[in-house]
Parts: structure tokens; C-alpha cells; sequence
């Protein structure tokens, strides 16, 4: 038996005119409050062998390393000796890409805000703390169950939204088509029941991946999306104090919307879910997520099957700029590897269906200055040491179908560092402004503007792995991913794996290596290159590799450790509010008066 407690608390970091984190639009600001936001905390202890995991789910788009860092100081300065480290904490987000922004130590990722914003970040340290204490005050002896259950084709809850990258792959046969695009999906979803001594269900958290993307880039108020009134619909059914979560799975080419809606504008993406109205669309698929939960809960109670009280936790810290992959995961090349991060054109251009990004021609007039830089930077590269030689080689090598406009680890864009200078003007997209202001008048001088020293986790409790990475991750990368740990866990015994993506930081898609070929939007946000999942499955097989031998004899080994922020640096790049803001304010003002 275990000794299971379970907590919740607000997070709803509300700050008028900051904005939200998912689209990256510089529109997508906090003006209102649809649904409050949550932290839920489940601690897990075995007290005979004084062991114990800690999982957290928040309302948020991302966790960043931050966020972590900061929770962990917090719990320590509130509550000492709780016992809570990096490895045995593992802080994930829904991924609601109707939240607040501005809580990242890396500025790539606070462009759209504009800035750090302190008050969003003490707020969430606070409430997700809030939670985790709730949770070891209600801590008491109890079972832990788990159950999977799939989706029947019936249910719109879930489509690809990449079919053409998708098809690439040799898993996907018979090929997805426009009438398919449901099959193109992992519909199981995995739940973990919590019940006390007694047999009283008191919480649960469940993965299934779906983008939380029925809100979209055109509505301004915060909301929790689909996998926010999943949770409250849950709870309000369940008796008693129940703590519900709906963590994130493999969602990262899945979305909630599959009916096109010719009358909806281009920048918000031409699609709807269930209905026209986007909220009304979140609350039917967090339906049938709750509805998938309480089937599996049932189906739980029927069985006396329990989870042997046994906890295990590791974690890893992997440098995913230079990485050399493990043949076994790249069909025998045993030149693969990564390189610096580089976010490509058709990450700019955004995902189709959840909300596109830069305009077409905008995206087609970056093309021919791109092309420009990557002529000059490798003929310059025959002339120049062979230490510029083979970082610019090694860009091009990795990153191979990429059009290449940022270069967060070298603070680039464009192939300059003086931002000032880029060719596009501020005029044909805002965010271009926004992104000058910030690097050249606030910018980070010296700190990457992504994470590239990143976390992989794994918690084993009896026959289940729950293994976390900061990545999103597509359907077929991630059956393959799945399949590469079960193969190494089971020397540990272990049955079952759950992927937990969005976890303890965030930079990035995974795609595959085929899919990475057609560049959408998912490979031209995966940053590391096009090995980068054969890199994810070299890093994981390593740290389980570990994990299959007693703790005391493991030797796992850190590739590196990401760089600290000092409050001071900080406090040098500060939200602000960008000037379209302030003239949209003055108009509303002149509005009201005129009306008074």
C-alpha cells in the first residue's frame, strides 16, 4: 500500500495586456477570464522504504525551467525537509494555449508577451506550490490502479492535422486521407486511479494527446480549453474531495478541430470543433474525455488489480546540441547526430489548422534572403578556420530540409546577430518589431534564447514507467519512442509506458526523420535537426539502461546543467507595453468617452 495525497490550487496568473503562450501572435493578449486555471498535485510514497515521487499538472502552455526551479525553492523555503528534488518532481503542463506567458528565463519564447513578467511568475510558483503542500497535508494509506481505453472512431475528439507529413512515414499504411484523418491518432488514453484504504476513489490524472486548441487565437480571455473542463466536469461528478487531471499526451500533430469553416479568418485558422463557438467546441471534447475517464475508473472498480507499492525516479540532463545517435535509431547511419538549435521557416508559418502564423507571402518573400545566407555562409566556409568550417557545416548537415530564420543558441536570426539589420521590415509583420525591441533594446547579450541543456525523467511505480521529456511530440515519433523504452524497461519488470510530454522545460517538436523531410510546421519547429528523435531514443535508453540497475550502482551521468538567471538579469528584460498596444488602448479609451 501506498501513502497517495492529492492537491489543487489557482494558478490564474490574469495580468491585463500580457500575452497568452501557445500561438506566439502578438494579438493573443489577456483581456478577460473565461475559466480560472489549476495546479493538481499527486505525492506518492512508500514509507516503509522512504521513497516518494511527486507528479504536477498545470493549466499552462509549457513548463519552463524556471517554473521548476522556482517551486522547488519555494517548497523548501515554506515547508522545509519535504524531501523534493529534481529527479523526483516531475512539473507538466495541459498545454492551454490560452494562458499567460512571460514566466521563461529564455527570450525567444517571451517575444509575444513582450518580456518577463514577474507577477505571472510568483504567481504560479505560488499556486503550484499551494497545491503540492494541499497534497501532503491529505497524504493517507492507498491503492494505486491503471487502466487504458481507446476512443471508438465515433467520438470527434481527436484528428491529424498534418496528413501529408504524416504519410511519409512507412508505419502509416494504409495512408491517411481527408476522411481518415481521425485514424491518424494514439485514441488510447492511459489513467492512473488513486483510491484510500478504503476503496474511495480521491483522484486520478490521465494522458491522451489532443492539442488543447479549441480556443482560439482570436478570443482574448484566459481559459483551461478542453483539458480544463475535462478536469472540473470530472471532479463535479465524482463524490467527495476528488482531484481529477488531464495531463497532455502525444498530441504533437493532433487537434480537436475537424470542421472547416470557410467564413472564419485566415490568421485564426479556418477550422472549428464541434462548434462555432470555440468554447462551446472545449467544453464538448473535455465531455468525451471525461466520459473516456470515468469508463476506465469504472472498469477499474471491477477489478481487484492493484500496482505493487514499489517507486522508483531518475532524471538525466542532456545536451541536445550534440548529440551522437545510437545507430539502433537511425537505420545503421552512424553519422547521425544533432546540432544547434534552429527554428525553420515553416515554424513561422504556423500549424494550418490550430492557427497559422506568418503570412504566405511573407514566408515566401523569407525564402530568397535564406537561400542568400546559406550560399554565402558555406562558401565562406571553404576559406575560413576549420572551426567556423565545421559549425557551419554541422548547421546545414543537421538541420538538412530547414530554411533556417533563428538560431537560438548562437543568438541569430536571419545569419546576424544584429537584429536591427534584418531585412524584413517591422511594417509587413508586427512580431518583428516586437522581436527587435526586445533583442536589441532589452535583448539577451550573452544567455542562449532557448534551452538547449534539457531533462529527461523516468518514475516507475510496480508495472508502470512514466517517462517525461520537454518536447511535443508527433503520433508515429512517438509509437516509436514508446516502443524503444519498453524494449529496454523490461529488465526492470516494467509492462506498461506513458509518454508525458511538456515536462520540466520545453523546446520544441520531435517529428521523425521522414517527416522532418516535408518541413510543415511541425519540423520546422524541431529545433535539434532531423535526428532529433533518434537522439531523444539514444538519451532515454541510456537513462533507462541505468534505471534497470540498483540505485546505489547506477552511474548516471550529466551531460550538462542549463545555465542559472540571476534576479538582476532578470529584471533587465521586463514586460512592456509594445506601442500597437498602447494605440489600441487609446482608441478604446477615445470609444468609451465618445459613448459617455
Amino acid at each position: 500500500m501506498y501513502l497517495i495525497g492529492c492537491g489543487k490550487a489557482d494558478i490564474t496568473a490574469f495580468v491585463k495586456g500580457v500575452g497568452m503562450l501557445g500561438y506566439g501572435m502578438y494579438f493573443h493578449t489577456m483581456e478577460g477570464v473565461e475559466t480560472p486555471l489549476y495546479s493538481r498535485a499527486f505525492v506518492i510514497a512508500d514509507d516503509e522504504k522512504k521513497t516518494k515521487v511527486l507528479m504536477v499538472n498545470a493549466e499552462l502552455g509549457f513548463i519552463t525551467i524556471a517554473l521548476k526551479k522556482g517551486v522547488l525553492a519555494e517548497l523548501e523555503k515554506r515547508q522545509p525537509g519535504l524531501g523534493y528534488n529534481e529527479e523526483n518532481f516531475m512539473l507538466t503542463a495541459q498545454h492551454t494555449h490560452s494562458g499567460p506567458g512571460g514566466y521563461s528565463y529564455y527570450g525567444l519564447y517571451n517575444i509575444s508577451i513582450p518580456g518577463f513578467v514577474k507577477e505571472v511568475y510568483d504567481k504560479l510558483v505560488s499556486g503550484i506550490t499551494d497545491s503540492i503542500l494541499e497534497a501532503e497535508q491529505h497524504l493517507q494509506p492507498g491503492n494505486i490502479s491503471f487502466g487504458k481505453s481507446e476512443f471508438s472512431l465515433d467520438k470527434n475528439v481527436a484528428f491529424n492535422r498534418s496528413m501529408y507529413q504524416y504519410n511519409q512515414n512507412p508505419e502509416a499504411n494504409p495512408k491517411l486521407t481527408k476522411d481518415t484523418l481521425n485514424t491518424g491518432v494514439d485514441r488510447n488514453m492511459y489513467l492512473l486511479r488513486f483510491t484510500d484504504a478504503a476503496g474511495n476513489d480521491i483522484g486520478s490524472i490521465n494522458w491522451f494527446g489532443v492539442h488543447t486548441t479549441n480556443v482560439s487565437n482570436d478570443l482574448n480571455k484566459v481559459c483551461s480549453d478542453n483539458k480544463g473542463y475535462a478536469a472540473n466536469f470530472l471532479e463535479q461528478k465524482m463524490p467527495n474531495r476528488y482531484i481529477g487531471a488531464f495531463a497532455q499526451g502525444n498530441c504533437g500533430d493532433i487537434t480537436p478541430r475537424f470542421k472547416y469553416n470557410p467564413k472564419r479568418k485566415y490568421q485564426r485558422g479556418k477550422w472549428d470543433g464541434n462548434s462555432e463557438n470555440d468554447y462551446e467546441s472545449a467544453k464538448f471534447n473535455g465531455q468525451l474525455q471525461t466520459e473516456k475517464a470515468i469508463e476506465i475508473i469504472e472498469s477499474l472498480k471491477r477489478s481487484s488489480a492493484q500496482i505493487a507499492a514499489a517507486i522508483d525516479s531518475a532524471i538525466k540532463y542532456v545536451d541536445f546540441t550534440q548529440v551522437n545517435c545510437n545507430p539502433e535509431f537511425t537505420n545503421d547511419n552512424t553519422d547521425a547526430r544533432t546540432g544547434p538549435a534552429a527554428m525553420g521557416m515553416a515554424f513561422f508559418g504556423g500549424a494550418y489548422v490550430d492557427g497559422p502564423g506568418a503570412h504566405p507571402l511573407v514566408a515566401k518573400l523569407a525564402k530568397i534572403p535564406i537561400g542568400i545566407i546559406k550560399m554565402i555562409e558555406l562558401t565562406r566556409a571553404k576559406f575560413f578556420n576549420d572551426k567556423y568550417k565545421d559549425a557551419i557545416l554541422v548547421k546545414y548537415q543537421t538541420q538538412s530540409a530547414k530554411d533556417i530564420v533563428i538560431e537560438p543558441n548562437a543568438r541569430r536570426m536571419l545569419g546576424t546577430k544584429h537584429i536591427d539589420r534584418i531585412v524584413l521590415p517591422a511594417w509587413v509583420e508586427p512580431s518583428i518589431a516586437l522581436l527587435k525591441n526586445y533583442f536589441v533594446k532589452e535583448g539577451y547579450k550573452r544567455k542562449p534564447w532557448t534551452a538547449k541543456i534539457l531533462p529527461l525523467q523516468i518514475f516507475t511505480l510496480g508495472e508502470i514507467a512514466i517517462c517525461s521529456f520537454p518536447f511535443e511530440i508527433t503520433t508515429i515519433a512517438a509509437k516509436r519512442l514508446k516502443e524503444s523504452l519498453e524494449r529496454r524497461l523490461k529488465g526492470k519488470g516494467i509492462k506498461e509506458v506513458v509518454l508525458a510530454p511538456y515536462a520540466n522545460s520545453y523546446s520544441g517538436y520531435i517529428t521523425t526523420f521522414e517527416e522532418y523531410q516535408v518541413q510543415m510546421y511541425e519540423g520546422g519547429h524541431t529545433v535539434f535537426g532531423e535526428w532529433s528523435l533518434a537522439a531523444l531514443q539514444t538519451k532515454f535508453d541510456e537513462l533507462a539502461k541505468e534505471m534497470n540497475a540498483d540505485k546505489e550502482g547506477r552511474e548516471i551521468i550529466h551531460d550538462n546543467l542549463p545555465p542559472d538567471f540571476t534576479e538582476e538579469e532578470l529584471n533587465q528584460y521586463p514586460f512592456f507595453k509594445a506601442k500597437w498596444y498602447e494605440r489600441k488602448e487609446k482608441r478604446l479609451q477615445k470609444k468609451a468617452m465618445s459613448k459617455s
